[in-house]
């Protein structure tokens, strides 16, 4: 299979394109920096220099590509400019899934974001694809993510073979990058450099392991239906279960404080403040900080159904991802 992709030197696409390639699949990636493509070159991945902007490089990467997944976007959470994100993460799905057609390609697995789905309505329930949002976007990305997915659909119900995945909070071994928040969050417990607890501890997230979603965008493209949609969730945890699991895994037992969610409000502003004046990017944003509020909890039983999607225990994988943090800073 020749299949090409996008978002390859990002935290999951880079492992979804290595391991592509020791399948022995010719695997075709789109990197806007070379320098940052060394470990997809050592792989055997062919690499194209361009963006989701540049038409003619897509073009012709994909050429003669039975599949395409599309992982790349836009997932800071700066600048709240939603243009920025639009026309990468909207804008530039058009012009992957019109390059699909134009070179005959048979399949694409587009990747969202389970944050379209919106919270749960509380910790024991869960959002599934069938979920209608009852709450405003918290930013940018989710908004445009959502348009990237309508835009996906209307294709599928053209002809072209789409097939939709949304991972959750994903972590696990991989490369450091913006969007991999509890990779870090996990660092910064290791280096005594993090002790809090976001709100009253209680609200509640899904963790999937890294090897499940890759391994979930393998089987969303062999076995997944067009215009479909596919939760990638993992285990549904509350943030006090999520760092007793770093306090007992790590062997650390640090001393955290619950920081209530309008004082973190509070600290995201003036971040902000303090970004616009100086021209950096904050840690957090308001929006982004009143996502604590919030229950997050995912079904994955259609992609576990359809799909043979797995779901690897928060516990065994947290204790993977440690030994591998602490494996990188000796």
């Amino acid at each position: 299979m020749r299949t090409f992709i996008t978002g390859a030197t990002g935290y999951i696409g880079e492992q979804l394109a290595t391991k592509l390639a020791s399948d022995n699949h010719h695997v075709v990636a789109l990197v806007r920096s070379p320098e940052k493509a060394g470990s997809l070159a050592a792989a055997g991945v062919e690499c194209v220099t361009g963006d989701l902007h540049d038409q003619e490089a897509i073009e012709n990467g994909m050429k003669g590509c039975d599949t395409v997944f599309h992982l790349a976007a836009y997932a800071s959470v700066w600048p709240e400019d939603e243009e920025v994100f639009r026309k990468t993460n909207v804008l530039g799905t058009k012009t992957i899934l019109d390059a699909a057609i134009k070179n005959g390609v048979k399949k694409v697995v587009v990747t969202s974001t389970a944050g379209v789905y919106g919270p749960s309505d509380s910790a024991i329930s869960a959002v599934d694809e069938n979920t209608t949002r009852s709450c405003p976007y918290f930013a940018a990305y989710e908004a445009t993510k959502a348009k990237a997915e309508a835009l996906a659909k209307e294709y599928a119900k053209n002809g072209l073979h789409v097939v939709i995945v949304n991972p959750a909070r994903v972590y696990g071994p991989g490369r450091r990058s913006e969007s991999n928040a509890i990779n870090k969050l996990a660092q910064l417990y290791l280096e005594n450099k993090w002790h809090y607890i976001p709100g009253s501890g209680k609200s509640t997230g899904s963790y999937c392991y890294i090897d499940d979603v890759v391994d979930g965008h393998i089987k969303a493209l062999e076995q997944g239906r067009s215009g479909e949609v596919y939760l990638f969730g993992g285990e549904n945890a509350s943030y006090d279960r999520f760092f007793h699991l770093l306090q007992k895994l790590s062997g650390k037992q640090k001393k955290l404080y619950r920081i209530p969610v309008n004082l973190l409000v509070t600290a995201s502003r003036l971040m902000v403040f303090w970004a616009r004046t100086t021209n950096t990017k904050p840690l957090i944003t308001p929006n982004w900080v009143k996502k604590y509020m919030y229950n997050w909890s995912v079904s994955s039983q259609k992609a576990v159904h359809e799909l043979n999607y797995t779901i690897t225990p928060l516990e065994e994988g947290l204790k993977r991802t440690l030994n591998h943090l602490k494996y990188e800073y000796r």
